[in-house]
């Protein structure tokens, strides 16, 4: 999967292989595939809003003055 895309270019990728898969024209082994690619997309949607979650926090959070500050994620 390329670690470059953005969150609504992963989404639109999720909802093609959503389709594919439930056409059922797909080998066993394509269908594995294309599932593991959609679990990837998946995960990597939910850190692109799980970073803009946090980042709106940190933008509330800071009270009146609204300062904006970059928001580094934490390796797991």
């Amino acid at each position: 999967m390329n670690e470059d895309i953005n969150f609504e270019d992963a989404m639109k990728r999720l909802e093609e292989i959503a389709n594919e898969l439930e056409k059922g024209d797909l080998t066993l082994d394509e269908s594995v595939k294309k599932f593991e690619d959609g679990i990837s997309l998946s995960k990597k949607c939910n850190e692109f809003l799980d970073n803009a979650e946090k980042k709106i926090t940190m933008l509330i959070n800071n009270g009146e003055e609204i300062k904006e500050e970059n928001f580094i994620p934490k390796e797991e």
